[in-house]
């Protein structure tokens, strides 16, 4: 079974790839001139939601300037 800071080790590694990803893909579409279709609004707001919880984070003072975690 996983301990406390293994399980959150996971999640925020999680999500830094999937705001990684987010971001990639919009650009994607950015770049085809495709910023008004439904999908890149979806991801639009994903975006939104992840740097909010990476900003928690940085509240906290659990991430350091790079957006890595603190050891």
């Amino acid at each position: 079974m996983k301990s406390r800071l293994e399980k959150f080790e996971a999640m925020l590694q999680e999500i830094e790839e999937n705001y990684q990803t987010t971001c990639g893909t919009m650009n994607k579409l950015f770049s085809q001139s495709k910023t008004r279709t439904v999908t890149y609004q979806q991801l639009k707001a994903r975006k939104y939601t992840l740097e909010k919880m990476l900003a928690m984070y940085r509240d906290y003072d659990l991430l350091n300037e790079q957006g890595k975690e603190k050891v």
